[in-house]
């Protein structure tokens, strides 16, 4: 296929990688909008520390069901068939999340959202994956990411302008609602969008294959490769997949009585990911810096400001991930976390409590700023695209919408873990300590890359081996 590039139709090819990380998007835009809204539920739903947790990370359940089934369900329905499902989701969560009267039926369209999210977090890059060249495929994959960082991005600002033009998140905005009620409801353009935009890009070639719709395959791979490649390319999926002795399920991950070595990093990259505490700036950024004495309005500027500097690192990332390797940037930006992390614990641990309960950074919040903001780059430079490229691209094609389904339940179990916990650290041993544990297992998460994570740049998904 090498001889062939001149053939490959690349605008068709990041058309339709562009449609499919609209997922991402509002994966980002899901994950991001709970930011602005913890005080606006914790005023409606009078729900303490314990309980805010839980309204904010009840998503995160659901992300790990849609996670867990996503990979499996998409060799039964297909990878574009999911999405357009996860599509359908997204606008009945974003919808019912803003006219919930109840903690209980927030959490109900929570958990629907999750399911959306956790699908469309392992099956866009996977169907990205499937439908790039292996010279693109990082780049393209890790659009995913840059997708994700701006519907975080795009929900700051929205929950920003909504609560300064209400005057606070908890007025009486448009309508009579309540601003962070409109801040849940602005997602249901972008998610219509998706649904709209699925209905125009074709199926994975590789699940049409797996079908015994070979003409379809045939069909697909010409519109992205080439007559000429299409045919040799068809080849070569159909080959790998003879040499399954049966269709894909679960159990294909245990092999000689264990499980096999490429989950476990699987599970590794995508547990490494939560465990370094990322989210724990995404969901709870407005109540962090307002705990350091920012006040509501700076605390979602500081939002913006860390979204800006997200999407920067991801597209240095796009530009050498392909060039460099996945491996390379595992690696700085696991060390890099662990300097800043160390750093924003150190300056939280010298500062004195106010009267007020909140700590007085006093000149070192500007330390604690610059750090916090240089720990968002580094990971958004590394772990935040490189882990979903990785796993969208690891696993040989027998077992990968197992090894999704595995490697995401226990990114969102994580995920979950990590967000649940938070309010709680916050009000027991405070953010020097919840900071510490952070930075711990980043330095970790070095010496898990060093031995665990093999390099996959530049090779075909038919010659992967697990």
């Amino acid at each position: 296929m090498n001889n062939n590039h001149a053939q490959e139709n690349i605008l068709f090819i990041v058309l339709i990688s562009t449609v499919a990380t609209i997922g991402g998007f509002l994966f980002g835009f899901d994950s991001g909008v709970i930011n602005g809204t913890v005080e606006g539920l914790s005023r409606a739903f009078q729900s303490e520390s314990i309980g805010e947790g839980f309204n904010v990370a009840s998503m995160l359940l659901g992300c790990a069901v849609g996670a867990f089934t996503a990979g499996r369900l998409a060799d039964f329905m297909g990878r574009r068939g999911l999405l357009i499902i996860a599509a359908v989701f997204f606008v009945v969560s974003a919808w019912g999340s803003g006219v919930a009267a109840s903690s209980g039926e927030f959490i109900f369209y929570r958990i629907l959202g999750g399911l959306a999210v956790g699908a469309a977090s392992v099956m866009a890059p996977a169907y990205i994956s499937e439908i790039a060249p292996a010279r693109l495929r990082g780049r393209l994959a890790t659009i995913q990411q840059i997708a994700i960082i701006f519907g975080l991005f795009t929900a700051f600002i929205s929950n920003f302008l909504l609560a300064n033009a209400a005057g606070a998140s908890t007025e009486s905005f448009w309508l009579g609602h309540e601003a962070w009620r409109w801040m849940f409801w602005m997602e249901i353009g972008p998610a219509v969008l998706f649904f709209v935009g699925l209905l125009m890009i074709p199926e994975s070639p590789r699940y049409l294959v797996i079908k015994g719709e070979q003409q379809k395959a045939r069909d697909t791979l010409a519109r992205l490769y080439g007559e000429s490649a299409a045919a040799s390319k068809l080849s070569e999926i159909a080959e790998s997949l003879a040499s399954d002795k049966h269709a894909p399920k679960l159990s294909d991950l245990v092999s000689g009585g264990k499980v096999r070595t490429i989950v476990w990093v699987g599970i590794g990259l995508a547990t490494f990911q939560q465990l370094v505490g990322i989210n724990v700036v995404f969901y709870y950024g407005a109540v962090l810096w307002q705990a350091v004495g920012f006040s509501e309005s700076d605390s979602l500027m500081i939002n913006i400001i860390s979204g800006g500097v997200s999407i920067l690192a991801c597209v240095i990332t796009i530009s050498l991930i392909d060039k460099i390797g996945r491996k390379p940037f595992l690696m700085l930006g696991s060390i890099g976390m662990s300097i800043t992390l160390v750093i924003i614990a150190a300056v939280f641990a010298r500062a004195e409590t106010g009267a007020d309960g909140n700590l007085m950074l006093g000149e070192s919040g500007v330390i604690a700023l610059v750090a916090a903001n240089a720990y968002v780059f580094f990971f958004n430079m590394s772990w935040g695209p490189v882990m979903w490229v990785m796993l969208g691209e690891m696993f040989p094609n027998q077992i990968r919408g197992s090894g999704l389904a595995v490697a995401g339940f226990a990114q969102w179990i994580s995920n979950f873990a990590i967000t649940m916990t938070f309010p709680i650290m916050l009000a027991t041993i405070g953010l020097a300590s919840a900071y510490g544990f952070y930075a711990f297992c980043a330095i970790v998460s070095v010496l898990f890359v060093f031995k665990m994570v093999n390099e996959t740049k530049g090779k075909e998904l038919e010659s992967m081996e697990g």
